[in-house]
């Protein structure tokens, strides 16, 4: 039965029968009688060298790993030994396994504080191979933790059965990790436990701000936050919880977006800090403006900027709430994966809440527009697959835009840890009426307590109740004035609950012996319940239906199996029904059900969208192919099938270069990789035969194109119909994610052969598979028609993210993996608009004269922008005049600056070319436009058409920045042939 221990404030040194029960639960599992015997009374203010002692005393179960520490030695070469030491006080003191450190707890009364210590950490002085050919390098790391996303980004959950095992607390070097990325270089660099006083300073210097609608700004020093005479510091414990907690057994029902954590994705830890409700006073946020959201903003610096969300403004005022900028954690100096120096801590709410390696704190009128709150920690309804997720789509867009989706609470949750998984059990003290006591954890979120955990053994026909125990309250029994390692003891007065609670339950053998499997659930004090099935989303976030461990009868034994473990090399009962071919989403956990038909549900096979008219007949040979080979009626080849590309010489996207460099050519290659499926739906149409296949054993065989145009010594790198290779010999970061590759052409006096405003095709083996190739389009940044001997390409490499599921660019990564001294294949040039100078280009071959240039672009589409800038700012002949407008997120993602800004100043006369920045994300110090390129900002730096039509728009972005930036430009009268897209 449960016993709320609000009303049950009796003094731990009065009860020894209490004393037992809270002993178990802040010592390691298996010292508790140890520490009995030992001595009754002391297991409340035991000191580090007590667990030692103890520890050493204790016998591992054959069904699990034996992680605790131990001072002793061992023979077997297989056995670890960790030094529990633990810099309680950050003094010189060093600890020993025969006293216990200078006290962290300052008491105003002499009774022996009555609540939880942490374990001792173990100190982490080794670097693990497996991060040395990673950003994380210099990071010393737990070879305990389990890996969930490959050896970078460090992504971890301890082992259930150890998380279990240190009890409430949880060291501070077990503790799960969610790292999106790399930790900052500033803070890697001083990557040990312990902080000596060469790095000190820096640390103590590091700075985050307080800004937005605040009446005072705040710039705030760790060396400023942990005075006492300047900020009231305090400590408590809080449970964080990763939102993808349990999210491998989503997965197995239908592959989500995220990687698949285990059940071990939340830890507990006492953290020192200041609270943010103390914060936000002194900077007094300006309500009347509509201050109503608190951003937080950290140092990372991940593929989408850097990592941040937000929280609304009531919650982070309310002292009860209890959100912290945090600075200790368990006594420690944060460990640089957990955020060191300093860090938010949002109790209550999932632990993407709280930003690591805090740099900003900004008070805003709406929700953080940040990449990861936008597109992260969210539950979309479930008719939201991966396919539509991606889809950029206005409609999409609000979707993840919804703040009723955005997840800030946790869900009531539990979990089954005693048994273990793959543990056994004899039988035979069953005719004793010997017991098993099933062990476990559960939580709830916002501030809520979980007020009854149920057990079924017969799949919720009946349920009894499981007793509960909250450590946390424990804390609330503390006396007024203590102080626990350098903050205030804030807990007593508080109402909410910040923590997990462990529950248990004595069963009998003989009721086990009749039982298939045990499930739990748990509600919380709003009457929120854990259900019996999963409410599957995209992201596979908060799944939190009934616990489940199948019972296997195994001759006098049980041996239990919990649904999945985190380690690929290891199943649970998910992994064994699905491999079996249950259906896991059939409401009976993939059983089959006696007298009920299984709707099995077949995959349907992908469709291949066909490419023929399956009315034409004609068989073409290579001779008829060949007559075919210039720009009059060009003839290409895809799959062995033969298309005339005359009818769309006009409208090709890429230009009629594309076409007639595809003359005469099997370009199946080329075709199938940058093609979407709506061009190879419209191939039919174009589709005239069939080439034999004597001709197409030719073709691939022999070349159409004139051998000089191989020749390494001729004068023009470029050429349309036959690729030609560059060696790689340099690579330049102008960010921290895009690169300038620099490539060495055939002899230095060959020129790139690029019409300005015209790109190139470059080819590279597929590594995955060596056989095929990757073929992409890119805008070289270098001159194309008077630089001779090199060229420069600037690309921005889109990185995978297993985190979130995201595989990354096949070409960029490709490119950026290459080694020096390697070749890649060059073709072009391709493309529909050339600008020929002096106010004069040309549009699939079409002539036409302009006078003022409205360059529309953002990140990297900044390449074919600075191409046609330069051609016209460098011609101090040429009048037409240029206005570029380039949109990013913050100022870093902008690229080419200087170089843009240089060719705007050089440019005469003076005023002739303007660049204007756009940010939607700006810092404080910003002086350029502020806000998306939206509909305002276009009508009032482009306005309505001009009806001479002596203005034309260059447009160059990702595609959703194009679509909305085109259906703006329609709004004000803009026609078609006036907007052109690269």
């Amino acid at each position: 039965m449960e016993a709320p221990a609000l009303q049950q404030r009796q003094s731990l040194h009065d009860s020894f029968e209490r004393q037992q029960k809270f002993t178990s639960l802040i010592l390691p599992h298996g010292a508790v009688t140890a520490a009995a015997e030992k001595n009754p009374m002391a297991a409340a203010d035991y000191c580090p060298s007590d667990i030692d002692e103890l520890a050493s005393t204790r016998t591992a179960s054959p069904t699990t790993t034996d992680f605790s520490s131990s001072s002793s030695s061992s023979d077997d070469n297989n056995s670890t030994t960790l030094d529990t030491s633990v810099n309680y006080s950050h003094s010189s003191n060093t600890n020993t396994n025969t006293s216990c450190p200078p006290s962290p707890i300052t008491s105003s009364s002499l009774l022996k504080p009555a609540y939880p210590l942490p374990p001792p950490s173990t100190p982490l002085t080794t670097v693990l191979p497996t991060d040395l050919k990673t950003p994380d390098h210099l990071i010393p790391r737990d070879p305990r933790l389990i890996r969930l996303t490959g050896s970078h980004p460090f992504n971890v959950e301890p082992p259930l059965t150890a998380l279990f095992e240190h009890g409430f607390l949880t060291p501070q070097n077990l503790h799960y990790v969610r790292n999106h990325g790399p930790v900052p270089s500033s803070v890697a660099s001083v990557a040990t436990t312990t902080v000596d006083e060469e790095n000190e300073d820096s640390l103590l210097n590091w700075e985050f701000t307080v800004e937005g609608l605040v009446e005072n700004p705040l710039t705030i020093s760790v060396r400023e936050l942990i005075d006492s005479q300047k900020w009231d510091n305090v400590t408590y414990p809080v449970t964080l919880v990763c939102a993808g907690n349990r999210r491998k057994e989503q997965n197995l029902i239908r592959k989500s977006k995220g990687f698949s954590w285990g059940a071990g994705g939340l830890s507990t830890a006492l953290w020192t800090g200041v609270g943010l409700s103390e914060i936000l006073a002194k900077a007094k946020p300006l309500t009347k403006k509509g201050a109503r959201y608190v951003c937080f903003e950290g140092a990372d610096q991940l593929p989408n900027g850097t990592y941040g969300t937000s929280v609304k403004l009531a919650w982070a005022m309310d002292p009860n709430k209890g959100i912290m900028v945090a600075h200790k954690m368990n006594g420690e100096e944060l460990h640089p994966d957990h955020g060191r120096p300093v860090r938010v801590v949002v109790p209550g709410q999932i632990g993407g809440r709280s930003v690591k390696w805090l740099k900003r704190i900004v008070v805003t009128q709406g929700p953080s527009e940040n990449w990861y709150h936008v597109f992260d920690n969210r539950v979309l309804p479930t008719t939201v697959g991966p396919e539509e997720s991606g889809e950029k789509t206005e409609e999409m867009g609000r979707v993840w835009r919804d703040e009723r989706y955005a997840i800030y609470d946790l869900n009531v949750n539990s979990v089954i840890c005693e048994p273990g998984h793959g543990e056994v059990v004899s039988l035979r003290g069953e005719e004793q009426g010997e017991t098993y006591k099933l062990r476990g954890y559960a939580y709830a979120g916002g501030g809520r307590r979980v007020t009854r955990l149920e057990v079924t053994l017969d799949q919720g026909k009946s349920w009894r109740l499981a007793g509960i125990e909250y450590p946390e309250d424990r804390y609330r029994e503390a006396q007024d004035g203590d102080e626990l390692f350098g903050g205030r003891l804030d807990v007593s007065w508080r109402e909410s609950c910040f923590c997990w609670c462990f529950w248990d339950l004595e069963i009998p053998l003989s009721e086990l012996r009749e039982a298939k499997d045990v499930c739990i659930r748990a509600m919380d004090e709003s009457l929120a319940l854990q259900p019996k099935e999963m409410y599957w989303s995209v992201l596979g976030m908060m799944n939190n239906p009934w616990f489940r461990v199948v019972i296997h009868h195994e001759g006098d034994t049980l041996r239990f199996e919990h649904p999945t473990q985190p380690m690929l090399t290891s199943d649970g009962w998910m992994d064994r029904v699905k491999k079996e071919g249950g259906n896991l989403a059939n409401g009976f956990w993939g059983e089959k059900v006696p007298g009920v038909e299984e709707n099995i549900v077949k995959e349907e096979p992908v469709k291949e969208i066909s490419m023929v008219d399956e009315k034409v007949t004609r068989l073409i040979t290579l001779e008829e192919l060949r007559e075919h080979d210039g720009e009059e009626e060009p003839w290409f080849v895809v799959n062995g099938q033969v298309y005339d590309g005359t009818p769309f010489l006009e409208g090709h996207p890429g230009g009629a270069a594309s076409i007639t460099g595809a003359a005469g050519q099997d370009v199946t290659d080329e075709f199938l990789a940058i093609h979407s499926e709506n061009a190879k739906a419209m191939m039919p149409t174009y589709h005239i035969g069939t080439l034999t296949t004597s001709a197409l054993a030719a073709l691939k065989t022999s070349s159409t194109s004139d051998p000089a145009l191989s020749d390494p010594n001729r004068p023009v790198f470029l050429q349309s119909k036959t690729w030609n290779s560059a060696t790689l010999t340099s690579k330049e970061s102008v960010s921290p994610d895009t690169k300038i590759f620099h490539f060495t052409l055939s002899h230095p006096a060959q020129s790139i052969g690029l019409p300005v405003g015209q790109h190139l095709m470059m080819r590279l083996p597929d590594p995955a598979k060596p056989t095929d190739s990757i073929i992409r389009a890119y805008t070289p940044i270098s001159d194309g028609t008077s630089e001779r001997g090199t060229l420069r390409v600037l690309v921005k490499i889109y990185y995978a993210s297993p985190t979130e599921d995201i595989k990354g660019g096949q070409m960029t990564q490709a490119l950026d993996a290459l080694a020096l001294g390697k070749s890649v294949e060059f073709k072009g040039p391709v493309g529909k608009f050339v600008y020929q100078g002096r106010g004069v280009c040309s549009v699939n071959g079409r002539e036409r004269k302009v006078k003022r240039f409205v360059m529309i672009c953002g990140g990297s589409g900044v390449t074919p922008i600075y191409q046609v800038l330069r051609a016209v700012a460098v011609d101090d002949q040429d009048r037409t005049e240029c206005l570029v407008l380039d949109g990013n997120r913050v100022e870093g993602d902008i690229l080419m600056k200087r170089e843009l800004d240089e060719l705007v100043q050089g440019a005469r006369p003076e005023g002739r070319c303007r660049v204007k920045y756009t940010l939607s994300r700006p810092g404080e110090e910003w002086k350029g436009l502020r806000g998306r390129l939206d509909k305002t900002t276009l009508e009032s730096e482009v306005g309505e058409r001009d009806l001479r039509g002596e203005t034309m728009v260059l447009l160059c972005g990702p595609e959703g920045m194009q679509n909305m930036v085109k259906e703006v430009l329609k709004g004000l009268g803009w026609k078609d042939e006036d907007v052109l897209v690269f």
